[in-house]
C-alpha cells in the first residue's frame, strides 16, 4: 500500500502544482505579449518597410529552460507505450517558445522591429534509461532594427 502511495502522491502533486504554475506562467506570457505587441518579430531577412532609414542594427537573443512536471512525464511515459501524439509536451514547447521570444523582445532596447528571427530547441536533460525529456531549452535570436 505504501508503494502505491509513493507513486500516486508525486503524480497528484505534479498535476496540481504543475497545473497551477503552468496557468500562472501563461498569464504572465499573455500580459507581456500585450505589452510588446507593438514590436513585430519577422522571419524574413528584409524589413517590413524597406524605404525607412535604419539608424542601428544589432543581434538580440532570448533564452529559456523549462522543465516538465512529474505528472506530464508520467502521462508521456504512458503515451510512449501506446504510441501517438504526446500532447502533454506541446504546452511545454509552446510556453518555452513564447517565453524565449518575449525575452528576445525585452532585450531589444526599444527597437522598431526584429527581423530574421530564428528559434532553436533542444532537450538538455534527457533521461537515457527511459528516453523521456526532463527539460527543454529554447533560444530565439534575430536582428533588431531602429529607424
Amino acid at each position: 500500500m505504501i508503494d502505491i502511495a509513493l507513486i500516486i502522491i508525486p503524480i497528484l502533486l505534479g498535476y496540481f502544482i504543475g497545473s497551477y504554475l503552468e496557468k500562472k506562467h501563461y498569464t504572465s506570457i499573455n500580459k507581456r505579449e500585450k505589452e510588446y505587441a507593438h514590436l513585430p518579430v519577422i522571419v524574413l531577412k528584409k524589413p517590413l518597410v524597406e524605404n525607412k532609414l535604419i539608424t542601428d542594427s544589432y543581434l538580440v537573443a532570448g533564452n529559456v529552460v523549462i522543465s516538465i512536471d512529474y505528472f506530464k512525464r508520467f502521462i508521456a511515459g504512458l503515451r510512449n507505450i501506446f504510441g501517438g501524439n504526446i500532447s502533454v509536451y506541446e504546452s511545454l514547447l509552446d510556453r518555452a517558445r513564447r517565453e524565449a521570444i518575449l525575452r528576445m523582445k525585452q532585450n531589444s532596447n526599444n527597437a522598431n522591429e526584429i527581423i530574421n528571427v530564428r528559434i532553436e530547441t533542444s532537450s538538455i536533460s534527457k533521461n537515457s534509461r527511459r528516453g523521456s525529456i526532463g527539460s527543454v531549452e529554447v533560444f530565439a535570436y534575430g536582428t533588431a532594427l531602429k529607424y
